[in-house]
């Protein structure tokens, strides 16, 4: 486990893991730890005085075989792991006019004038050159000149870390522990920790279903027995065994599976519905993926756990069973909406908190709305954290009449807008609710960290993490909602793919909109360069991967919202290529460089989201004057082929009308309920503290006593009460 991990455990951790032993070298690391320190500050890391020190008290071939790996998985973190080559190889500089560099190209092609060559019906990609690179990187490199290190460079600490073992078991208790669902990628870390970690040490509880069945599926390979106590968790199970979704969105094509697993399984479920019959109403919701499963588990040969086989017969409609979802319905179709918050209350109390807003604008009296009510106070202390949270923040959004749009966004991160016809939810009921959402939540903020605060005023407007999808993998990636001043002039976005199998063409753009969300102008492959930036050309395959930037002056933009984008114009997905991300730099005005300088990458985030047009974040710009940037993490679905800005600018405004307006949870909510329950907060000001701390911020800060607790945007999740 050596070394295979570093690149996850410096993913999720910014810790370079370094084994037990080999101290008393000689000091022969010092000279591969300076050098590494070197490497890392190319890319905009450096090492932390404990790292420093530790590395050179190693041998040097062990230090060298540690700065290999770390440097390899800051390099990846950053995108810095492959050549970002550019259209133009002069970019920023010397980009020509669209129509001229059309004119030419097709002049070149046809053996024309220049004069006469007209552009009306032509396909740009029978234009001899277009699309594809002229140059390789390494011309690309002598056309520019070496960075000027800048003030406002990005300056990442790599902290020393415990031995590989140490780090993977703790990763692992974090990540499967996790009081809220993890994203695409942090779902496939815990598979793989999970098969190094399932016999050891395990959390105390797993309270999310889709990490849930993550770890089942290793510990069952191990020979551990299951975590399960609903019927869905081993569906879960089965999709995690068969390498499907353990989130059920998708259906899971279910492989042959050994005859150990299919005992255990089935053990599972008949010892779940021998227990409590009334599980087998959680089959309903999931009838067509049961039926899949019990074609591979063969119940009808294990006749000692009839209750398993019960569990199937459901699915195929051959046993009859009434769920509490029925039951509620047939309840408020009768009027009696106080009966059905009763039962969900008694029975499930997370889908009354879930159906909350239904039920109080179904409610038609008075008496049945303070029913309703009363009913979800006693439903709190079931609930999860994260769902008393994202109620909180739900209710917040509901006070006087709804906006005219409402965005929904589902676990692939695809984005829907539709109208919004709800009528306001009664005041009195709304806010007695918060008032008990907040007060549960203050009973159940951690005591287990030390009470003194230490607060970074950067993270105070980072909106916390509910939901898996909420922001993507990278660095400097922050929780859809999120909101942070951008300070410098000069913004240069990027994005990179590799296609996997046919030739693939990923467009960015940039749309820029007035306060009112119309007034359209842009940059792309079909308008180069105006006065507010430059578009370094368009590359139409990528089989050793592409780039493409546009470089943007914010002092030269005259609307109040900058959206960049990424179209798939033709070919393979976000979700099907071989690789692709999205990111962008800051430079200061005097700073020239390579058109990717990694150490002025403020952030840098997969795309790998449903639909064809992706919306990582907006720009926008402020009363004050000044920018601001708001992650969004979203997709659209697109058109199959051809998608351009020109063509979503509508449906981009209207997303960007309804989720700008929308109000998230942030830390700073957290922040102001742990001061009101006696926490002791102090504002980070750059001075370390004289004693153990839990510090808040986006950085973890070298140098912090012994016993602190540092969270940032990597562990955020831990801020959620269980």
């Amino acid at each position: 486990m050596s070394y295979v991990l570093t690149p996850l455990i410096v993913r999720h951790a910014r810790r370079l893991p370094v084994p037990e032993g080999g101290a008393g070298g000689g000091g022969q690391g010092a000279v591969v730890a300076r050098q590494f320190d070197a490497a890392l500050m190319s890319v905009g890391f450096k090492l932390s005085g404990e790292l420093l020190e530790r590395l050179s008290g190693l041998p040097g071939a062990e230090a060298g075989r540690l700065a290999e790996g770390g440097l390899a998985a800051v390099r990846e973190l950053v995108g810095d792991h492959v050549q970002h080559n550019a259209y133009f190889v002069d970019f920023p500089r010397n980009v020509p006019d669209t129509e001229e560099f059309w004119r030419e190209l097709l002049a070149r092609t046809a053996g024309a004038e220049e004069g006469e060559a007209g552009l009306d019906g032509v396909d740009l990609l029978t234009l001899d050159g277009y699309g594809v690179y002229r140059h390789g990187y390494t011309e690309l490199l002598a056309a520019h000149r070496e960075l000027i290190a800048g003030a406002g460079d990005r300056v990442t600490v790599l902290h020393l870390g415990g031995t590989p073992e140490e780090e993977a078991a703790a990763l692992y208790l974090a990540l499967a522990g996790s009081t809220t669902p993890l994203g695409e990628q942090a779902l496939r870390d815990l598979a793989e920790l999970a098969r190094h970690c399932a016999d050891g040490p395990q959390p105390a509880a797993i309270p999310v279903r889709e990490n849930r069945a993550t770890v089942n599926a290793a510990r069952l390979q191990a020979g551990s027995p299951l975590l399960v106590d609903t019927v869905t968790d081993v569906l879960r199970t089965a999709c995690a065994l068969s390498g499907g979704d353990v989130t059920l969105a998708a259906p899971t094509r279910f492989g042959p599976l050994p005859r150990p697993v299919r005992r255990a399984l089935l053990a599972a479920l008949d010892g779940l519905v021998a227990a409590a019959p009334g599980k087998l109403a959680d089959v309903l919701p999931h009838r067509e993926p049961f039926k899949r499963l019990g074609e591979r588990l063969h119940p009808h040969e294990y006749p000692k756990w009839p209750h398993a086989a019960e569990v199937f017969a459901v699915a195929r409609g051959t046993a009859q069973v009434r769920g509490t979802a029925g039951r509620v319905e047939d309840l408020l179709a009768a009027g009696e909406v106080a009966a059905a918050a009763d039962l969900l209350a008694a029975a499930a109390p997370g889908k009354l908190l879930r159906a909350l807003d239904r039920l109080l604008r179904t409610a038609r009296t008075e008496r049945d709305r303070a029913a309703v009510a009363a009913a979800a106070e006693r439903a709190l202390p079931a609930a999860s954290g994260r769902l008393l949270l994202s109620l909180r923040e739900h209710l917040g959004n509901r006070a006087g009449a709804c906006p005219e749009r409402r965005v929904f966004v589902n676990r692939y991160a695809r984005s829907h807008v539709t109208a919004d016809h709800r009528p306001p939810l009664p005041a009195a009921e709304r806010e007695r609710l918060i008032a008990a959402l907040d007060a549960e939540t203050v009973r159940r903020l951690p005591t287990d960290r030390p009470p003194r605060l230490l607060v970074d005023p950067e993270v105070l407007d980072v909106a916390l993490p509910l939901s898996g999808n909420a922001s993507a993998t990278g660095i400097g990636v922050l929780p859809r909602g999120s909101v942070q001043p951008v300070r410098g002039e000069l913004l240069r976005f990027f994005v990179y793919w590799k296609q996997r199998e046919r030739r693939t063409d990923f467009d960015l753009s940039a749309l820029i909109l007035d306060r009112d969300y119309g007034d359209p102008t842009w940059l792309s492959f079909t308008r180069l360069s105006s006065l507010v930036g430059e578009h370094s050309g368009d590359v139409v395959e990528a089989p050793d991967g592409a780039s493409e930037f546009i470089n943007l002056r914010l002092s030269s933009v005259s609307g109040a919202f900058v959206v960049p984008e990424v179209n798939v114009y033709e070919g393979e997905g976000f979700q099907e290529v071989e690789e692709s991300f999205f990111g962008w730099m800051l430079r200061e005005d005097e700073q020239q460089g390579r058109p990717f300088e990694p150490r002025t990458v403020r952030m840098k985030s997969d795309l790998r989201g449903a639909g064809r047009v992706a919306l990582p974040l907006v720009f926008e710009r402020r009363e004050d004057g000044r920018w601001y940037a708001r992650w969004l993490h979203v997709h659209l679905r697109g058109e199959p082929s051809a998608n351009q800005v020109e063509g979503n600018r509508g449906t981009v405004a209207d997303l960007l009308r309804a989720g700008v307006a929308r109000s998230y949870l942030t830390v700073r909510h957290l922040i102001g309920l742990m001061a009101a329950n006696g926490a002791e907060v102090e504002t980070w000001d750059g001075r370390l503290p004289d004693g153990p701390v839990t510090y808040l911020g986006l950085e973890r800060p070298d140098g912090l006593p012994e016993g602190s607790v540092a969270i940032t945007p990597e562990n955020l999740r831990d801020l959620i009460p269980a």
